[in-house]
């Protein structure tokens, strides 16, 4: 079992604001896995995939206090028929009870939980192999690209498509069909893999739905749940200064390198496949390292961009642009970003093994480094 030690203590720092932690994240990302990372000889683990659970927890009072590990663990807690209930009252009748619970999407997706245990919970959105975890799993960087960041895909010697489409049916079967009631597996599927082949470029409802060849309600129905699950990000742009920003079509970005390069066909990658999953990873990286700062994008209507911005602190918004091999930056874009927002912090991020070093360019300073120096 490979260790994933920013992880497990962001389930115990939640854990200090609130008895129950929401573990959620796509299929494979290693949730289970996680779980169990933190120790048998204090969680109760179960099921909630086995039938007999729904008895064993049909008395929740009777249940919790049966308990004999100061942690309890229900692994896809939406299988069961009342999971809110079952969570309230361990919440609120054992406050000396760490509970954990996991799933696919946010708690909000299930008619199951109506209440969605406001001041209760905590939730820790678990991603695929972030840029920090690749030494751990002992991969290396062209690797996690190719083959994304799923542990089993990750680890595999060899990238085998059967993996990919077998994980596309049984997401739409196990997550989407029963969170959402969607009956067309391939009109689904058409819109993800749509969006898996778009994914880093800009969005629009209606030439999506005119590309895929359904109505736009059903495109906006789809990307809703896509969202809710964490299959798809969409980065909304920045903007307020300048009236020539964009300020409403969002850019998507799929949850995974290794699905943007199977739905793109790129076997083998070739050299300028590197820098469009690069931005993926590193997207990632701000998701994990900054979960309550959502990142966005700039981009005015001349076609200049920023890749990713972040207002961590007031009146300032540090500007983040990815690139594979540093030397192609041009920072034309960003001079005129910072003509309209002069404060905040400037960073060229590349998977260079370089020691992190500040450039001028002209009046621009900007920090090159890789994804570990963003710091808050």
């Amino acid at each position: 079992m490979i260790s994933r030690p920013f992880w497990q203590k962001r389930i115990e720092q939640a854990w200090e604001e609130a008895p129950i932690v929401w573990l959620c994240g796509t299929r494979r990302c290693g949730k289970t896995t996680l779980v169990e990372s933190l120790g048998s000889e204090r969680i109760l683990y179960v099921n909630c995939d086995l039938p007999i659970v729904e008895e064993r927890v049909h008395d929740p009072q009777l249940f919790f206090h049966s308990c004999d590990k100061p942690v309890v663990v229900f692994d896809e807690i939406h299988q069961l028929r009342d999971p809110a209930r079952l969570l309230k009252i361990g919440a609120d009748l054992f406050p000396n009870l760490k509970i954990l619970a996991t799933g696919s999407s946010t708690l909000a997706a299930s008619g199951k939980f109506r209440d969605t245990l406001t001041g209760r919970k905590r939730t820790v959105h678990l991603l695929p192999v972030t840029w920090d975890e690749l030494s751990a799993f002992g991969v290396p960087l062209p690797q996690r690209l190719y083959h994304g960041g799923l542990p089993p895909a990750l680890l595999a010697e060899m990238k085998k498509p059967s993996f990919y489409r077998e994980w596309l049916d049984s997401f739409f079967a196990r997550d989407i069909q029963r969170l959402f009631g969607f009956r067309d597996m391939n009109r689904f599927n058409a819109l993800f893999e749509y969006l898996l082949r778009q994914s880093g470029g800009q969005f629009e409802v209606t030439r999506t739905a005119a590309a895929v060849g359904i109505t736009r309600p059903t495109v906006e129905s789809h990307l809703r749940a896509l969202e809710i699950t964490h299959a798809v990000t969409l980065v909304r742009p920045f903007h307020g200064s300048g009236q020539n920003e964009l300020v409403k079509q969002p850019k998507i970005y799929a949850f995974d390198t290794g699905f943007v390069s199977f739905a793109r066909g790129w076997d083998p990658l070739r050299q300028d496949d590197f820098g469009p999953l690069w931005e993926h990873l590193v997207l990632e990286h701000l998701q994990a390292r900054f979960p309550d700062t959502p990142p966005r994008y700039w981009r005015d209507k001349a076609g200049r961009e920023v890749d990713f911005v972040l207002a961590l602190r007031r009146d300032e918004v540090d500007a983040i642009e990815c690139k594979w091999n540093p030397s192609a930056f041009d920072p034309s874009a960003l001079k005129i970003f910072r003509s309209w927002y002069p404060k905040g912090r400037n960073f060229l991020v590349s998977p260079s093994g370089e020691q992190a070093y500040n450039r001028r360019y002209g009046d621009l300073e900007i920090r090159i480094c890789t994804p570990s120096e963003i710091q808050q």
